[in-house]
């Protein structure tokens, strides 16, 4: 339990870490695009933020740590783990600052999800269990879904973002990347299926993804009218209720 828990930890503070660099290097963007964050609105300073990042990395790094020395312990590979935490602040770092591919669009937009993925991966890794399918089309589910919630967020911020990156909407048009998104979308399905079909699952237990399914579905509804945050909102409580559907069935 307490490795289980450690490794949480180790996620949720690295999370935290990136999101407040984020914040940082957006300021000036989101003082425009979105006033009412803390940062923009003055509410803390640049000052607290970065302390307060450092903080959140020296707490993730330690619970890393913690998760390494449990499966040294129980004779385990600790490489996966180390592995996929480092690309995972490799990816934070070179999107955030050099060669800060967060400016580049829609490479900006694959590492961002690559690293929202490898949350699964590193999950499965912290109890030395990474290496089976079911694992791998979950991590792919929640890369697809989010790389579409990535690119429908630069077509809500395109006017924001003008003079500061250069995002697939600004190259291709809103209603081009947005149907994209929704392709990408379909890949999430896609992924979502596969484990029903080839197992672990049984097929009548895909039962347990209707919600995330449907939702996933009719984002184009959203998608046609331009209700970019809308379409953003639902990706992501899709992405909750396909892991709840994906837990679900391994106890019923």
């Amino acid at each position: 339990m307490l490795e289980v828990t450690s490794q949480i930890l180790a996620v949720i503070f690295f999370i935290g870490a990136g999101n407040t660099m984020n914040d940082i290097k957006d300021i000036d963007i989101d003082r425009e695009a979105h006033p009412e964050r803390p940062l923009a609105s003055g509410a803390i300073s640049i000052s607290s933020a970065n302390k307060f990042a450092k903080l959140l990395w020296l707490m993730s790094i330690t619970c890393v740590a913690l998760g390494a020395y449990s499966l040294h312990v129980d004779d385990k590979s600790i490489i996966e783990l180390v592995l996929i935490y480092v690309i995972a602040v490799t990816l934070m770092m070179t999107y955030d600052h050099g060669p800060t591919l967060k400016n580049t669009g829609l490479i900006g937009n694959i590492s961002i999800s690559i690293m929202v993925g490898a949350v699964i991966l590193y999950g499965a890794a912290s109890v030395g269990n990474l290496w089976t399918s079911l694992v791998w089309w979950t991590a792919g589910v929640v890369f697809f879904a989010n790389l579409a919630r990535e690119i429908i967020k630069d077509c809500q911020d395109m006017e924001a973002d003008e003079g500061n990156r250069q995002t697939l909407p600004m190259s291709f048009g809103l209603v081009k990347s947005r149907m994209a998104a929704y392709v990408v979308v379909m890949a999430a399905l896609v992924c979502l299926y596969i484990p029903y079909w080839k197992g672990p699952f049984e097929f009548n237990q895909l039962l347990f993804q209707t919600p995330a399914i449907l939702m996933l579905i009719t984002l184009n509804r959203e998608l046609a009218e331009g209700n970019d945050y809308q379409a953003a909102s639902k990706i992501r409580i899709a992405m909750l209720l396909g892991l709840i559907g994906f837990i679900v069935p391994m106890y019923v």
